[in-house]
């Protein structure tokens, strides 16, 4: 692995340029190409970071050292096992694919190859910095909100794909326990799936978890909270307004953090430090990705029951 690493980005959308632009701006790297079926896309976003546009992915990944998968959710399993075949370790954005056994694919391919596989679920670093992973008790009950309003953007997959994936992710990350009913009410809209979705969550050691998502509400919303033994953690992640009422420090300015003012920064220089060996694992790993993408299904199975 070369002293300064060569990222590819695939993907020319709004993610791909934020991976793009850390790539051309993190110490270590330098953005050198981006792959979209789109040349004339890839090109207005690698040129002016001082890459090559490709709308071959064989000669894209020929190029670079390193790869970010940030294509619409359907092509990244795919895309990701590409990669992995010719050798880069990957960043896949979030989900890690859209089936069970597309995450397994990969997780097998990674490790055939002993390479480093990251996952896309930057909301993890908040959490790190408010310091959440350190309190020694096991929640009892969970309140999730994401609500935002209609968008182009994701339309291929469900919202909870999109949207309530983030939650399920941090709530198997704060508690060791196993899910083992899901219930679950939406709507679908706009999008010809379910744009809105609730689910009411049970986990094996007794925590409900209870999860609200939407991407056709009138405006923004981003709650959570947490019920443990000895207190309550409630966060509105828009206007930080924070309440902790548990025996534990947790920091409330979390948002001045350096690492939660750049989510993505401090996600993709894990995956680098990984890369390079200078870390056990990345912020989010395949197999974790891989709960949080099986939990997702078991949401939208329980949607497509009580149809």
């Amino acid at each position: 692995m070369s002293a300064t690493l060569r990222g590819g980005v695939i993907g020319a959308g709004v993610f791909g340029g934020h991976h793009a632009r850390k790539y051309a701006s993190l110490p270590g790297t330098r953005l050198t190409a981006v792959y979209d079926a789109d040349l004339g896309r890839a090109e207005a976003l690698a040129g002016p970071l001082g890459g090559q546009a490709f709308a071959d992915l064989d000669a894209f990944l020929a190029t670079v050292d390193v790869v970010t998968v940030a294509s619409p959710a359907t092509f990244h399993a795919a895309q990701a096992l590409a990669a992995l075949r010719a050798g880069k370790p990957v960043y896949v954005e979030k989900p890690i694919g859209v089936a069970l056994g597309e995450a397994d694919e990969i997780i097998a391919e990674a490790d055939r190859r002993g390479l480093v596989v990251a996952i896309g679920h930057q909301q993890r670093v908040v959490f790190q910095a408010m310091g959440l992973f350190d309190i020694p008790e096991q929640p009892l009950s969970l309140e999730a909100v994401r609500h935002g309003p209609p968008s182009e953007r994701s339309l291929d997959v469900s919202v909870v794909l999109d949207l309530m994936i983030h939650d399920l992710d941090l709530a198997l990350s704060l508690s060791g326990a196993q899910p083992v009913t899901a219930e679950a009410e939406g709507v679908i809209d706009f999008s010809g799936g379910w744009d809105a979705a609730r689910a009411e969550i049970t986990f094996d050691d007794g925590l409900v978890a209870v999860f609200d998502a939407s991407r056709r509400a009138e405006g923004f919303k981003r709650t959570m909270r947490i019920a443990y033994p000895s207190g309550e953690v409630e966060v509105d992640f828009l206007t930080h307004a924070f309440r902790n009422t548990t025996p534990y420090a947790l920091n409330p300015d979390y948002d001045d953090t350096p690492a939660a003012k750049d989510q993505l920064a401090a996600s993709v220089e894990a995956f680098l430090r990984a890369v390079r060996g200078e870390a056990p694992r990345p912020i989010v790993t395949a197999g974790e990705g891989a709960r949080a993408l099986d939990l997702a299904l078991a949401v939208e199975q329980a949607l497509e029951a009580g149809r």
